[in-house]
């Protein structure tokens, strides 16, 4: 009886908290059909081709491949400027009768794409071709049979047999000339085998899919334990009565809030250091551009990440409480960070990425590690990462308000 005593009083006190039925319940249905909506959308890779002095049926070959878009350029100068602005993701040249294939290879899947479709379209072009050369050999047969019909009643005509000797000899040797050409010319069709050179301007041939996804996993990693751990400190401060203690003296609201980011902030940016560094020279990640700029950009991130655990801690009366913020807040923070590939959704879906703030990180991450990107040429995504920042910051400060006793 006892037992059922404080099952009783247990469920009582959790069917109050309505805020953690809600997460309870709630929480786990919006993941999933989150889930559904990203993974049920269209997961094929569109790749952007151009060209160099390739012929229109390859070119036509490739074009005719779904999901594939063939772009022609007149030099490589200008092939090469559009695959480091990311309008193509390889260039196809020709050399002779040779290819040259480069690769921007920032993302494996595309690589692949790539290479699968140019085999696909160079096989249909060189069926192609062993077709008309087996047409033109086979009317070349057709018209030496007849030639020979046409000698041999010439010869049932002759009147000497030194003649119709002559004459059959005569047509043999022909004959034999003839189907020797056409013979040696099939023959040297189908035994012209292109040479297939690849090139890749980040990583090689083994780079794969992790490369691209390793950059953002770390933002996300930065965010999380900072957001946890900042969110978690600020609430048990809550909790324990303490922060009740420092709002009733006449410290302003916003010294608290930038007490708080400058304290919990130097131990972000320790964790973020070790983690980026770990990340580099552990996993071995090719980092083309400034290690510098790489810690910059997630120092920035876990910022956003402390003005944002703090602000939800606002939010939670127990830890409980907090770590259910995390399926609503940190979860899509994955889907829609460039894990899953944003060009592959539909347009509502990916725009709600946007909001995220480690989208933008990953943008300016990958583009630093993968394509050698300045932080100047990251201008943008840092501007908004500093938006949510000061935005985050203000409604801290505002938030605070609803526990000031005097």
């Amino acid at each position: 009886m006892r037992t059922i005593g404080i099952m009783n009083r247990v469920l009582k006190e959790l069917f109050r908290d309505k805020r953690t039925l809600a997460l309870m319940f709630i929480a786990p249905i919006l993941v999933m059909l989150l889930m559904s909506v990203i993974f049920n959308t269209n997961s094929t890779t569109n790749v952007n081709v151009g060209t160099v002095a390739v012929t229109q049926k390859l070119n036509k070959e490739m074009g005719d491949i779904k999901h594939v878009d063939v772009k022609t350029y007149d030099t490589q100068t200008a092939a090469k400027r559009a695959l480091h602005d990311e309008k193509i993701d390889a260039i196809i040249k020709k050399n002779g009768h040779n290819y040259s294939l480069t690769y921007a290879n920032t993302d494996s899947s595309k690589t692949a794409t790539v290479k699968l479709a140019f085999k696909n379209a160079l096989t249909a072009t060189s069926i192609r071709q062993l077709k008309t050369a087996l047409k033109k050999s086979t009317t070349g047969m057709a018209k030496l049979q007849a030639e020979l019909l046409a000698m041999q009643k010439q010869q049932a005509a002759s009147a000497t047999a030194g003649a119709t000797t002559a004459t059959t000899a005569a047509a043999k040797q022909a004959a034999a000339t003839k189907a020797k050409s056409t013979t040696t010319s099939t023959k040297s069709t189908s035994q012209q085998t292109p040479k297939i050179t690849n090139h890749y301007v980040y990583g090689d041939k083994n780079t794969g899919y992790f490369a691209k996804m390793l950059p953002i996993l770390m933002g996300f990693f930065v965010f999380f334990f900072v957001f946890l751990i900042s969110g978690m400190a600020l609430l048990k401060e809550r909790t324990t009565g303490t922060l009740d203690r420092l709002l009733a003296t006449p410290v302003k609201r916003s010294s608290i809030v930038f007490g708080y980011m400058l304290s919990y902030g130097i131990l972000a940016v320790i964790q973020t250091i070790v983690i980026v560094l770990v990340t580099v020279w552990l996993l071995g990640i090719e980092v083309v551009g400034n290690m510098a700029s790489v810690v910059v950009i997630n120092l920035l991130l876990a910022l956003v990440a402390l003005a944002f655990g703090i602000l939800l801690s606002t939010f939670a009366n127990s830890e409980f409480q907090m770590m259910q913020f995390i399926p609503l807040v940190v979860i899509p923070q994955v889907f829609f960070s460039g894990i899953i590939p944003l060009d592959s959704m539909a347009k509502w879906v990916s725009d709600i990425s946007y909001v995220i703030p480690l989208k933008y990180s990953g943008d300016a991450v990958n583009a630093i590690i993968m394509r050698g990107a300045s932080l100047f040429d990251e201008g943008w995504n840092i501007l908004v990462l500093l938006v949510f920042l000061v935005a985050l910051t203000i409604l801290n400060v505002v938030g605070l308000r609803r526990y000031r006793k005097v």
